[in-house]
């Protein structure tokens, strides 16, 4: 069914909450959080201290080792919000990331994506862009919502060009929003409303595509530079 965005002067109805069902991609597929099932890749992939780096800006780890690591995942798992989701790659099947939906607001229609952990073989591969384009489009395409947010450490300044180049719209700091792990935590928001959606899900798309690659697997066109186009719908 195709999705008229929400206007001026129309009856607006609430949404629904998001699933835990299965997205699927050319490069990666979104699966609902398993401790039993994920867990071991997930450490393998996120934790030890050469990737201690990872949790920085989370409100937990890096984890002294697998029980710690294990227990933590369980408490994800189970969760409703934030809602988990693990990024299995296609090319090894192993799970390397995860990440979440949160303030699920179904009155409104507005919903965060959030909680995102990459693992260093995740990262700036066309598997972690992918990964964002899929949860994007359930929330646009599949439930409607009207409006899709990302925040993060205002300090974090790779969330805050992760944001940008996937097409959120930077809206301003919340100053000492919050205290993470003992600090202050100054928070930038970005979201996309669904008026946006259909530019930005054209962008991921031509980004995606294979025809944007070369043999070595250099992208052709940046998505960067396709989404710094987009005008904002005020």
């Amino acid at each position: 069914m195709q999705y008229k965005a929400s206007g001026a002067g129309e009856a607006l109805l609430p949404g629904t909450r998001p699933e835990r069902l299965t997205l699927r991609g050319r490069f990666v597929t979104i699966t609902p959080l398993r401790r039993e099932v994920h867990a071991q890749s997930l450490y393998q992939h996120t934790c030890g201290p050469e990737n201690d780096g990872l949790w920085t800006y989370m409100g937990a780890g890096p984890f002294a080792d697998f029980r710690a690591f294990e227990a933590h995942l369980e408490n994800k798992a189970a969760s409703e919000d934030p809602l988990f989701f693990a990024i299995v790659d296609h090319s090894d099947g192993n799970a390397k990331g995860y990440a979440s939906y949160l303030r699920i607001e179904p009155a409104h229609r507005c919903i965060e994506v959030g909680h995102i952990v990459y693992g260093p073989s995740l990262q700036r591969t066309a598997a972690a862009t992918e990964a964002m384009y899929l949860m994007a489009r359930y929330v646009f395409d599949d439930l409607h919502y009207r409006r899709y947010e990302w925040k993060c450490d205002a300090q974090n300044q790779r969330s805050r060009r992760a944001a940008l180049r996937f097409g959120f719209q930077f809206e301003g700091i919340f100053r000492q929003h919050m205290i993470v792990k003992g600090r202050n935590r100054d928070t930038a928001w970005f979201s996309i409303i669904d008026r946006e959606w259909p530019e930005r899900k054209r962008n991921f798309e031509q980004w995606l595509a294979p025809a944007n690659f070369d043999k070595t697997g250099r992208q052709r066109v940046s998505l960067s530079s396709l989404n710094s186009t987009a005008e904002p719908v005020l």
